[in-house]
């Protein structure tokens, strides 16, 4: 009731200093014709006592009190054009400003209750972070989350492939120290919609790998048991985000969950610092960046972050331009030739200095062996396999570029 109460007298002082001039009596103010008429009255008896004094003769007077009367005649005329030109009445301006006060005030307080919080405590930061970190540490776990969550149609399976599947979890069940085939059935149970499964399969894997799990196996466990959840990330699947994120702090898929594991529990600030700073060094066609881009204008403004850079389109791939495409087609073949080549060495000029990022490295390699280049296409591709060592997403993409290079025949 407080609040009301302060709200509403708030409003009131406002519009009583927005209407104060709407209402103020401006009939007071004297016109301009108001102002003749009154002078022409004073000249008019200023002649009379003139006359009687002997200052002037009767004819003068008569003469003068004519031309006095014919401007005052005039003048009021003007006098009543202008007082039906003034608008409506002062009662009729208070009652249309009152209609408006009630109207602004009534339909703000309307829309507050529609739309506001009326009657909801104050929530300083303090308790905010206290809150989501309190909805972090006694969230849902794994189990929980699965029983709870809308079932998803399992994709239909070639026969082929069902057989094939069947047989390798019997295969897996009869050797369970096998890592090859726990990750080979951790792999094709997800591909079939058996998330549970798969991430069962691969826990066995990292088990197996005694300590030596790398950041993808961690990661890949993650992602299974977040799509078992659908799509709710428990804090078991946290504790495996943590662990690929130890072991690679770039590893992308990773960091694009530990965003969405943030911003699921209440800190969109912390997860849109998380997802920009990985949309800068993601590679393009990513799909765990096209995932974020199509999210991250949202969560901006959960985060508050009004100001935020377009970080929702993915960046262009430097190429010819159409100008250079139609120049390219009136010259001829040697010239067309002589062309490419530049175009080929300032893209090598720029990987050497600036870096690039591996479509750009893989199609230097391919134009390199298009132009018949292969021995410089393969000192490339050296270069790029050790400027990518250690990322396997980069590195299979250097890869293809080299055997449509035809560097690995």
């Amino acid at each position: 009731m407080t609040f009301w109460i302060i709200t509403s007298l708030i409003a009131l002082l406002i519009a009583g200093f927005l209407i104060a001039p709407l209402v103020r009596n401006r009939r007071a103010e004297e016109s301009t014709a108001a102002y003749d008429l009154r002078v022409y009255r004073e000249q008019l008896a200023s002649v009379d006592r003139d006359l009687s004094r002997g200052v002037i003769a009767e004819a003068d007077a008569d003469r003068v009190r004519t031309e006095i009367s014919r401007r005052i005649l005039a003048a009021d005329a003007q006098a009543r054009t202008t007082e039906d030109a003034k608008g409506p009445t002062r009662t009729v301006s208070v009652i249309a400003v009152i209609l408006l006060v009630l109207s602004l005030v009534g339909g703000a307080l309307v829309i507050y209750r529609q739309m506001g919080a009326a009657g909801f405590p104050d929530m300083p930061l303090s308790a905010r972070l206290a809150m989501a970190q309190d909805l972090r540490i006694n969230r849902p776990s794994q189990a929980d989350a699965e029983s709870m969550a809308t079932p998803v149609a399992a994709p239909t399976l070639d026969e082929n492939y069902a057989a094939l599947l069947a047989q390798l979890r019997e295969t897996v069940a009869g050797r369970p120290d096998d890592i090859q085939g726990h990750t080979l059935l951790a792999q094709h149970e997800t591909n079939a919609g058996n998330f549970k499964a798969g991430y069962e399969a691969q826990t066995r894997v990292i088990e197996l790998s005694d300590g030596g799990a790398s950041a993808e196996a961690y990661a890949d466990l993650a992602e299974m048991m977040i799509l078992a959840a659908g799509g709710y990330v428990s804090p078991q699947a946290e504790e495996a985000l943590q662990q690929a994120l130890e072991r690679d702090p770039e590893q992308g898929p990773a960091r694009y969950y530990w965003g969405q594991m943030l911003a699921q529990t209440g800190r969109p600030d912390l997860a849109y610092r998380v997802w920009a700073d990985t949309l800068r060094s993601a590679p393009p066609g990513a799909p765990w960046a096209s995932a974020i881009r199509s999210q991250i204008d949202d969560l901006a403004f959960r985060a508050g972050v009004f100001n935020a850079p377009n970080l929702s389109s993915a960046p262009a791939m430097p190429g010819p331009s159409q100008e250079d495409m139609q120049a390219a087609a009136d010259l001829t073949p040697e010239e067309r030739q002589e062309m490419i080549q530049g175009m080929v060495n300032q893209l090598s000029d720029r990987l050497a200095t600036e870096g690039g990022t591996p479509e750009e490295w893989a199609r230097l390699i391919a134009a390199l062996g298009v132009l018949g280049d292969t021995e410089r296409a393969k000192n490339i591709r050296d270069e790029a396999l050790l400027v990518f060592s250690g990322n396997d997403a980069a590195l299979e993409v250097i890869q293809i570029a080299s055997q449509r290079a035809g560097l690995d025949q």
